[in-house]
């Protein structure tokens, strides 16, 4: 008879590498994304340097007995996909590759226990019960990571904030208190080596407010900011910021597809809590297929015109090309409006820009969810900008509370007279006041950007595919008359992250190319009609 062993090492190893940043960083942001799931109010953080231990205590539900032996099994997890913003306890597990040991105490009502855990070998992890150390006063978890390296940064105050800082940035902001005090109506501290972090406000030469609202909502389901500076940023201060729940999840201006031209004077931050239903099973990146890709790619879309309008106002949005260079592209749009309708029954997701519906509208694909039933409703924009480019999905909040219900103060929404004030302030209001009925042309539009350093070929920016205009293999398509080609491909790559996963990225573009082929031999073929 055979035996199945596990390497642990291994395994822990790999889920290290499934994160983008530093390890002690992973640990520091999944402990407090882990005890913000606990409903805690307060995290407070003891580095000794002397005796090489971190010791992190919140003050949220605890966990009962059984929970904590469910802890130690690297597979297992309470955690709901689409809920919360913890991953199955990763910080700690991750931790057992830097530490001797790990204590866990925890209490809740009248149990109160602890455990002792290490890694002694690539197959063996023991834990054992200990007695209680005293460090959870009342309620909640604690946890004491026995360090092996000396100079290890979880030892060091400073980097200990600035990482609590990058992460949670929005806790520590008073600019996302009224729509985050849904989930946390307490507040919430973070206290290390006994001193409390400071709350800042964002701060640059010119700060602007931003609330997007989804349809003909009045009210905002995410809220944020863009700052533009006086002089250049850090290059990991540059970039917009999206988070959840008060967890940034992705940073940068690559997730937006939307980048500024002086990008390296603009930061921002949009905190979207509906978004948490889109996570990750390691909440750490956006799902971008099925239903849950739908609602963030509507999330993205509302927030690229919010971004956009802004950067209209302080006359930092790029230009389209001109009229002649649109008739120039016009034929090669039309194929591309063929290759999408014959695509478009084999990739749902694609049917968002090429669905045609009255007045111009056009909708995602989105079907009903395992959370649809709990009868709230969430809208997610369309890729394609029509007068009311909306529809509910019947996706809801990952807690009992509406964001929707909170507004950020001074800005009421209620008729046109207000949105100009709010206007003439700086808020950014997505979608405007209800405009006329039109009808809308579907398809793809073809723009030419300059981004020097920039590896792909192109980008999907709402209903437009920018052109890398200065990548080396766009000027050697120029030299050798094939740029027609080369513009199919970028198009096809654009596409294929919005239309199947990253596995099945080179059958999509495969596909593509062959409708393609066939649009420019004039073979049309005739699409089946959707039910």
């Amino acid at each position: 008879m055979g035996e199945t062993r596990v390497d642990l090492q291994h395994l822990l190893e790999d889920l290290r590498d499934a994160y983008p940043g530093a390890l002690e960083e992973t640990i520091l942001t999944e402990v407090v994304a882990n005890a913000l799931d606990s409903g805690a109010t307060r995290l407070r953080l003891l580095a000794d340097p002397v005796g090489l231990t971190l010791t992190i205590v919140d003050n949220g539900s605890g966990m009962r007995r059984r929970d904590l032996v469910r802890y130690h099994d690297l597979a297992s997890s309470t955690k709901t996909r689409g809920h919360g913003i913890g991953f199955a306890g990763v910080g700690i597990k991750l931790g057992l590759l830097i530490c001797e040991d790990v204590v866990t105490e925890t209490r809740r009502g009248k149990e109160h226990v602890a455990s002792r855990w290490h890694l002694a070998g690539r197959h063996k992890a023991p834990w054992k019960w200990i007695p209680p150390l005293g460090l959870v006063p009342d309620h909640g978890t604690a946890v004491q990571l026995k360090l092996q390296n000396a100079l290890s940064p979880l030892l060091d105050e400073g980097y200990i904030e600035g990482a609590l800082r990058r992460q949670y940035q929005p806790l520590l902001q008073p600019e996302f208190d009224e729509v985050l005090a849904a989930y946390y109506p307490k507040g919430f501290e973070f206290d290390v080596n006994e001193r409390a972090l400071e709350r800042q406000s964002a701060r640059g030469s010119e700060v602007s407010k931003l609330a997007v609202c989804l349809a003909r909502k009045r009210k905002p389901v995410a809220i944020g900011y863009l700052v533009r500076s006086e002089s250049p940023l850090s290059e990991d201060q540059r970039g917009l910021a999206i988070s959840t729940f008060g967890k940034v999840i992705k940073h940068g201006w690559d997730w937006l597809g939307i980048t500024p031209a002086a990008h390296d004077r603009i930061v921002g931050m949009i905190e979207a809590p509906a978004l948490a239903a889109a996570l990750t099973l390691n909440k750490g990146d956006f799902v971008r297929v099925g239903t849950r890709g739908a609602l963030y790619l509507g999330y993205r879309k509302a927030i690229q015109e919010a971004v956009s309008q802004q950067l209209s106002r302080w006359g930092d949005a790029r230009e389209s090309e001109d009229k002649a260079g649109r008739r120039t592209m016009r034929p090669m749009e039309r194929d591309l409006e063929t290759v999408l309708v014959d695509l478009a029954d084999e990739f749902p997701l694609l049917a968002s820009l090429v669905e045609q519906r009255a007045g111009g509208q056009k909708r995602l694909p989105i079907g009903r969810s395992e959370v649809a039933d709990s009868g709230q409703g969430l809208l997610a924009a369309s890729i394609m900008g029509g007068a009311e480019g909306l529809e509910e999905t019947g996706i809801a909040p990952t807690t009992p509370q509406e964001p929707s219900t909170i507004q950020p103060s001074g800005q009421g929404m209620q008729g046109e007279a207000q949105r100009e004030s709010e206007s003439s302030l700086g808020v950014a209001v997505v979608p405007g006041p209800k405009a006329r009925s039109r009808p809308g042309r579907y398809g793809l539009t073809i723009r030419f950007e300059s981004h020097e350093g920039d590896p792909d070929l192109g980008r999907l920016v709402e209903s437009t595919v920018v052109i890398n205009d200065v990548h080396p293999a766009y000027r050697r398509a120029l030299a050798s008359r094939s740029e027609g080609y080369h513009i199919a491909l970028a198009v096809a790559l654009a596409l294929a992250r919005l239309a199947v996963p990253p596995a099945e990225e080179h059958e999509f573009v495969t596909a593509f190319l062959i409708r393609w082929g066939e649009a420019l031999d004039g073979t049309r073929r005739r699409s089946r009609k959707r039910p």
